[in-house]
């Protein structure tokens, strides 16, 4: 409707499609189908509480239906809408009672079953979009009811209730490519072969379920002889040992016998002689138990069955501490106590080892009686003094004085560690506190040591900057007070503009002295002169009246008073021309003096001119004067050249002087920070020296002005050398047997010596031999008789059948002692911490049977002659009546010797490894320093070297010691440490002149390269493309140091000559120069370019010479100044006055000239421009540190142009600031730590070394070699190895609970992880743990199953799959990773499969998961077939995982079948013929027969045969090698191309025949010399040659 005013949009996204609802906030109400009520929406709800107490309105109107809106009483009153209703009345503060609830997201639902326009995707590749929703409500915060959602909205708009979801898509079983066949399952008869997959991903997303992961195939190796075997015998799991109720009755029938005293003390004697043999108390007394087990018979079928059916098998046997630290410190590292424990039962058999014996724990003593620990901390020797790197252009020696350096620096200091008492304070200052200190191993001090390096800075010298001079002035006395003397002086001076600082020199003479006659202390100076008056009224001669000020020697107005001595300037004559008179311009100034003084060859002069205006009238006026009366010269600076001041030299050294009291408090402090002990005198020479003459007597100078030669001074103390106290020994290797080594103490200088204290001892190390080291406490067990065997009671088996009375397996104990090295007693918890794993305190024992042979153990092996030479022999016997049977006489079966080769033991020495780091020789390098000396300037470069192990193999290529081979364990070889060279750059260029010659600009000076940076050197600072670098600086030119000077006019050149008069138009000349500006005004003439062009004065000018009688006007004035700001409507001015009043009738013209002021023409704005900082400027001496950055300041007028400061309004700005240059800091190292220990007993070892100060600037870079590594001497590496497990015997019976074993043997290595070890004798492992792969739990046997003949049975589980991603092009879809395992069936009869337990399969989510992508493989097309197979993307050949809907076609097929000999379906679905034969089809385009394709010879020019005769060629495709000397070419007849169709010269046109078209052939033959016939031949099946001629 168009009277609707608003509405209401939800807009929500699903995947990429977008809804649109539009809900209409009004309802209609339907009256007579014309008038409708229409309600608006509701308004806001209004109140005067918070709450619910609040009410809304809304309006409700009449309308037509047609949309016009219409009056109330044409609709239905009594269907009217309410149009007002109660609400609640939302306030602030109910946001804390109210909020929004959310439930949760429900489940994903495709967007197809919600939306009945859109279809489900036919392939899923990504997912399919789904919908979900939620629920959200407006609700009560403290009891979670329900409320208006109004409430909430009037906070936050509602949260959406529905969200775009991913259904992913499903993912099916993914399994492995099958195993091999397994062996048929029986060994003759009808059996079972399997082969196995496993699980490499799970399904998923409703994929489809796993495949069998087994198939079987029956198997029949042959007809078993004889009847087959259905029964089998299987075993149950042994059960617990048990001790025989016999032996428990003997026991205690022997406890309840009471024995005569001297039968107890034999018992007691024998008992005390077994526990020296058998140590530790009762847990020795071993007994030898029983174990049971379940024995069954079992059918094929899986059917129990009595015990007599296997009767014909043979039964199985079924038996079988304080704390380590005494003080209290609650910041410092705890102690450690320990407790132990005695072992109360050694292991037997599968039991665990014993736990440990030695347990510790962190302690700390805590009480009234524990004493405080010592505590050490960190202390510091002094800073050396700041030294300042060299500049990369000062590195050559040759080149530059270094000793002036200044800048930033480099202080250093070493670090140690002391002992602090808690009574003394940190900072001890005293010297006996400091002696006191002595440095103690650094690991004592705990927290992080102080730096060793710190950036400082050395003041730069500053230069004693003087202005230009002034001008001299007047001849004065020496001294005005005293004018009895009648010398007299002149002087000139000039300032000192910065002061002199941190410099050694001296200031330049700051006053020049000329002596003068006449001297006087006061004079007149003349201000100006009065306007001319002459004596008659009108004109004629007159006077002028000077105006005069009284002012003293240095210039100053002082009062006229003072003048009373001196003449007073008389009055000027003067003339006012008459109206036919001539008439002079006024004088110019007087021009500079044009030599300071006055000598025989030089004189001082001044100049000054003036010019004629108008010429007199030929009768009764004053005549011109001649041109010489034009210009007058005076003399000046007539007094002498000589030049006289005073000249001082640099201060001397401060002595001693003891008149002069030491609490003077006036002397300031020559040396900052340093403590003064007494006060000295320092003089300077004085002398008077003439100026370009030399020194003259002292009278000649002012005396007045002579400088001092004596001041005081504070003398500096002494300062000693002081060092700490001797640290204390290094400690000696603590470990025993090693090679004695040296041991070193040290001390540390703390101050060094100044001021003629006293020098540092020259010894600061020393070093001692280590005490012979101890010699090695070693353990040893001791093993005792094997105990006779015994079996399981009688009692107890001999209801079992096929047990034996006396004979069969059993066991055997022994008794195991532990033995010092030198064969004394130990305590067994010595072996067992110190020396191999125990020996075995049980082993089986078999008691030979009746039947049985029975043999006496090996002999020793003879001993051999030589190494490698012969053979050695070793023998046993029978034993017993076994020496009468004839079975324990056959030698195979039971031999009573062995022979073999004696060992060949020939070594050969290898290098094995890496070369070593270049490592030069240590020289005097201590071990284990205290301290932490910097060696970041130490060269660490020359000639070094490096080592390479070598290995000593056997004979069988195993390691041995290197001993062996006669090898100290090392090849040697010097090598070479290149050492580091910095970037040179070149001196400074000068400076260029500023850029600008008025205003700001920049100068610019330049380094360029002289040597490049390597091995590690410092680097360049960044260069440009021709290898220089740029300082570039701002620098400010005097707008006023070079002025316009111009001369005065010429005479006038009158163009238009008037004879008579001697008047008209004329010109007049002068000539302009540019000169230099100094305070004595223009001096010398310099290049017209330095001005302003546009401040260059007129060099000529045109105007009219007034005649007689007229007005003369001198020249113009200077132009008034426009008022600012510009304006077009304001004006300036300037001014002429008369010099001569015009003749009767006659008037002057205009005095004065106006015109409007312009902006930029000849009115100007000014403003202040300051340039940005420069970069920071240091001293000429200084590399880096504190510096100065400038600014400059310009007045720039409106048109741009930069003019004099003056211009513009002073203001105050801040034009220099103070800044820093990052100083280039070398990186610094410290020392080498020693070798470590060697990291594997036939590793590498290595030693490093820290940064103790990174890099900064341009300092030179760390070296990347922050550690050593040198090899080790090699050993063999040994180690235990398990191997293989057997296969699972199950003993005595064909199936049921077995075991399988395996071995662990000693292996060597080289340790290098490229050698397969190899097995040597178990006793080289002897000193190792007993351990495999770090797993000390040592298994060497585990229970299995042997699955009984017809078991079905599920195998072991397969190791957990790769975790893989749900992924689609490799992108993570956000689902997470899974990895799986799985167990196949394996079956072995055919009767029994229907009894086969399910496949497992288990899942697990895991992280890291890959991506992996399924594609399908082809391989060649064999016939109508090829295979086809389903690849992951790690190569691995899968089922599953690959699209079924793009699987590529396996088979192809023709129709009709191809039954043709020699035919095949070919690719298109046609049938065609093998290889090397050619298709005969039929009329209706069908293969008839496949025929060999013929080979045709064509003979060439030249050879005798005629006849072309077809041979059936083994390969056809391939070209018949040509007979020797013959000259031709063999061709052959393809009928396919190389795309495999068939061509077009072979058709089919009747059974049995077939036609060849020639038409390319023909062609060919066509362009042969000559014609000749060709036969073809070809040979049919009924072996009759039919033949085809072809002209």
């Amino acid at each position: 409707f168009s009277f609707f005013s608003s509405s209401v949009f939800v807009n929500f996204v699903s995947g990429c499609r977008e809804y649109i609802f539009l809900f209409l906030n009004y309802s209609v109400t339907q009256y007579h189908s014309v008038f409708l009520l229409i309600t608006g929406p509701w308004g806001r709800c209004m109140g005067s509480e918070c709450g619910p107490g609040g009410s809304q309105s809304r309006a409700v109107w009449c309308a037509h239906s047609e949309g016009w809106t219409t009056l109330h009483t044409n609709c239905n009153q009594t269907e009217r809408p309410d149009n007002q209703q109660s609400c609640f009345r939302v306030c602030d503060w109910h946001k804390d009672l109210y909020d929004w609830q959310l439930g949760a997201w429900n489940q994903c639902v495709p967007v197809s079953m919600r939306s009945s326009g859109v279809q489900r995707p036919a392939v899923c590749t990504r997912g399919e979009e789904g919908i979900q929703t939620r629920e959200v409500g407006c609700v009560q915060k403290a009891n979670g009811e329900p409320t208006e959602d109004a409430i909430c909205e009037y906070f936050e708009p509602k949260p959406r209730l529905e969200q775009a979801c991913l259904i992913p898509c499903p993912r099916d079983c993914v399994v492995s490519e099958f195993s091999p066949w397994t062996p048929c399952s029986k060994t003759c008869g009808m059996g079972l072969q399997n082969r196995i997959r496993f699980v490499l991903a799970p399904p998923l997303f409703g994929g489809a379920a796993c495949p069998n992961l087994t198939e079987f195939q029956t198997c029949q190796p042959g007809l078993c002889e004889g009847e087959e075997s259905l029964y089998s015998l299987r075993v149950g799991p042994w059960g617990p040992c048990s001790v025989p109720l016999e032996k428990i009755r003997d026991r205690l029938r022997e406890r309840g016998k009471s024995k005569d005293p001297e039968t107890r003390e034999l018992i007691k004697k024998k008992r005390n002689r077994n526990r020296q043999n058998r140590p530790g108390g009762k847990f020795w007394d071993l007994q030898v138990g029983y174990q049971t087990r379940e024995v069954s018979c079992v059918h094929k079928s899986g059917n129990v069955e009595a015990l007599s059916l296997c009767s014909q098998e043979t039964l199985p046997v079924t038996f079988q501490a304080s704390c380590s630290k005494e003080c209290y410190d609650p910041n410092g590292p705890k102690g450690e106590r320990t407790r132990t424990r005695k072992v109360s039962q050694f292991p037997i058999g599968g039991g665990e080892d014993c736990p440990k014996l030695e347990e510790k724990e962190p302690c700390s003593p805590q009480g009234d009686g524990v004493p405080p620990c010592t505590v050490y901390r960190w202390k510091t020797t002094e800073w050396t003094e700041c030294r300042v790197d060299v500049l990369l252009s000062q590195q050559d020696r040759r080149r530059g004085n270094q000793t002036g350096l200044c800048g930033g620096g480099i202080q250093t200091r070493e670090v140690y560690c002391v002992q602090s008492n808690i009574d003394t304070p940190p900072n001890l200052s005293s010297l006996r506190s400091k002696e006191a200190l002595r440095p103690v191993d650094s690991d004592l001090c705990l927290g992080i040591p102080p730096n060793t390096t710190q950036l400082c800075h050395i003041n730069c010298p500053v230069e004693c900057e003087v202005s230009s001079w002034g001008a001299w002035g007047p001849c004065t006395y020496e001294n005005c007070q005293d004018q009895a003397a009648k010398k007299g002086f002149k002087l000139r001076k000039r300032k000192i503009v910065s002061e002199l600082m941190g410099w050694t020199g001296n200031c330049p003479h700051l006053v020049e002295a000329i002596p003068c006659e006449d001297p006087s202390c006061y004079d007149w100076l003349v201000i100006k002169l009065e306007e001319c008056v002459p004596d008659d009224e009108k004109c004629g001669p007159g006077t002028q009246i000077p105006q005069v000020q009284c002012i003293n020697s240095d210039g100053k107005y002082v009062e006229r008073q003072l003048c009373r001595d001196a003449i007073l300037p008389m009055p000027v004559i003067c003339e006012v021309p008459c109206s036919k008179d001539c008439v002079l311009s006024p004088w110019t100034p007087w021009s500079l003096c044009s030599h300071t003084c006055s000598g025989k060859n030089t004189e001082g002069k001044q100049t000054r001119a003036r010019s004629i205006l108008a010429y007199n009238a030929g009768e009764g006026g004053v005549l011109c004067p001649n041109i010489s009366a034009l210009q007058e010269v005076r003399h000046c600076n007539d007094h002498p050249c000589t030049v006289y001041h005073w000249q001082t030299s640099p201060w001397g050294q401060c002595i001693e002087d003891s008149s002069i009291p030491a609490t003077n408090t006036s002397v300031s402090r020559a040396h900052g920070d340093e403590a003064s002990c007494s006060v000295g005198m320092q003089t300077r020479k004085v002398i008077c020296i003439r100026v370009n003459v030399g020194q003259v007597p002292p009278k000649k100078c002012p005396e007045s002005l002579r400088p001092d030669t004596v001041r005081p001074c504070l003398l500096p103390c002494k300062r000693d050398c002081i060092v700490t106290q001797y640290s204390d020994w290094s400690p000696c290797p603590s470990t025993c047997g090693n090679t004695r080594k040296k041991q070193y103490r040290k001390r540390t200088v703390i101050q060094l010596p100044a001021n003629g204290g006293q020098d540092c001892p020259e010894v600061l190390t020393q070093e001692r031999e280590c005490e012979a080291p101890s010699v090695c406490q070693g353990y040893r067990w001791k093993t005792h008789k094997w105990r006779r065997c015994q079996l399981v009671p009688w009692s107890v088996r001999q209801d079992s059948p096929g047990a034996q009375e006396t004979c069969g397996p059993g066991l055997q104990i022994r008794a195991v002692s532990c033995r010092k090295q030198d064969g004394g007693q130990a305590d067994i918890e010595a072996c067992l911490k110190f020396a191999s794993s125990m020996p075995p305190l049980i082993q089986p024992c078999q008691l030979p049977c009746q039947e049985d042979c029975q043999l006496s153990s090996w002999s020793k092996f003879s001993s051999c002659t030589a190494d490698c030479v012969g053979v050695r022999t070793r023998k046993r016997m029978l034993v017993g009546k076994s020496k009468k049977r004839d079975q324990c006489k056959n030698n195979q079966m039971y031999p009573l010797s062995e022979t073999q080769y004696c060992p060949c033991n020939k070594y050969n020495a290898q290098p094995v490894g890496n070369w070593s780091d270049c490592i030069l020789p240590e020289g005097s390098r201590m071990e284990g320093q205290l301290g932490m000396k910097v060696q970041g300037d130490i060269k660490e470069c020359g000639q070094g070297y490096r080592y390479q192990a070598m290995v000593c193999y056997d004979q069988d290529n195993r390691m041995v010691e290197t001993s062996r081979c006669n090898s100290h364990g090392y090849i040697e070889e010097a090598c070479i440490i290149p050492c580091p060279s910095d970037c040179k750059l070149s001196e400074w260029s000068n400076w260029s002149r500023c850029s600008k010659s008025c205003g700001s600009g920049v100068k610019v000076r330049s380094k360029w390269l002289r040597e490049k940076p390597y091995n590690g050197g410092r680097p360049c600072p960044k260069l440009d493309h021709v290898n220089q670098v740029y300082e570039v600086v701002p620098c400010l030119s005097d707008c006023g140091q070079y002025v316009w000077m111009a001369e005065p006019w010429s005479v006038w050149k009158v163009s238009h000559v008037d004879l008579k008069d001697n008047c008209g138009e004329g010109v007049q000349t002068r000539k302009v120069r540019c000169m230099l500006n100094t305070i004595d005004g223009p001096s010398e003439q310099v290049e017209d370019y330095l001005c302003d062009p546009e401040e260059m004065p007129l060099g000529a000018r045109n105007s009219q010479l007034p005649c007689p009688e007229d007005c003369v006007l001198s020249d113009w004035g200077p132009w008034s100044p426009c008022p600012l700001p510009c304006s077009g409507n304001s004006t300036r001015e300037r001014s002429a006055y008369p010099l001569r009043k015009p003749g009767e009738e006659k008037e002057c013209p205009p005095s004065t000239e106006t015109e409007a002021c312009k902006l930029n023409s000849n009115c100007f704005h000014y403003s202040y421009n300051i340039t940005d900082w420069s970069t920071c400027q240091l001293s000429d001496r200084a590399v880096c540190g504190n510096g100065i950055k400038t600014r400059m300041l310009d007045c720039v007028r409106s048109d741009g142009k930069s003019v004099d400061l003056r211009f513009c309004k002073e203001r105050k700005w801040q034009m220099n600031a103070s800044c820093v240059v990052e100083c280039p800091v070398n990186c610094q190292l410290s020392e080498w730590s020693p070798w470590s220990e060697c990291t594997h007993t036939c590793g590498l070892a290595g030693m490093r070394r820290t940064v103790i100060q990174a890099p900064q600037g341009d300092g030179r870079p760390c070296p990347s070699q922050m550690q050593q590594w040198k090899p080790c001497l090699v050993k063999p590496c040994y180690r235990w190895r398990y191997s293989t497990w057997s296969e699972c015997r199950s003993e005595g019976a064909k199936c049921g609970e077995g075991l399988r074993f395996r071995n662990v043997s000693c292996f060597v290595s080289d340790g290098s992880g490229q050698q397969d070890s190899s097995l040597v004798d178990d006793e080289l492992c002897g000193d190792l743990e007993p351990s495999v792969d770090g797993d000390t739990h040592i298994v060497l046997q585990e229970q299995c199953t042997v699955p009984c003949p017809g078991e079905c049975y599920l195998k072991d589980w397969t190791v957990w799959s790769a975790c893989q991603l749900s992924c689609v092009s490799g992108d993570d879809l956000g689902f997470g990773s899974v990895q799986v395992r799985s167990r196949a069936v394996v079956a072995q009869d055919p009767e029994n499969l229907l009894q086969c337990p399910e496949q497992e399969l288990e899942a697990r989510p895991c992280t890291d998961g890959q991506c992996f992508e399924y594609k399908w493989k082809t391989g060649p097309w064999r016939g109508s077939s090829r295979q086809v197979w389903c690849q992951r993307s790690d190569g691995l050949n899968v089922t599953g995982g690959c699209p079924a809907t793009v699987k590529p076609m396996a088979d192809r097929s023709c129709d009709p079948p191809c039954t043709k000999p020699r035919s095949l379906c070919t690719e298109v679905g046609v049938c065609g013929c093998e290889e090397g034969y050619t298709e005969v089809m039929t009329s209706d385009g069908l293969l008839d027969q496949c025929t060999v394709i013929p080979v045709l010879e064509i003979p060439t020019v030249g050879d005798n045969k005629a006849d072309v005769k077809t041979i059936r060629a083994f390969n056809p495709t391939q070209p018949a090698v040509s007979t020797p000397n013959r000259v031709g070419r063999t061709w052959f007849l393809q009928p396919f191309g190389p795309d495999g169709k068939l061509k077009t010269w072979v058709y089919g046109v009747a059974a049995g025949a077939f036609v060849l078209l020639f038409a390319r052939l023909e062609k060919k033959l066509m362009t042969t010399p000559g014609h000749r016939t060709l036969r073809l031949y070809w040979k049919k099946e009924n072996g009759l040659c039919q033949s085809k001629t072809v002209a």
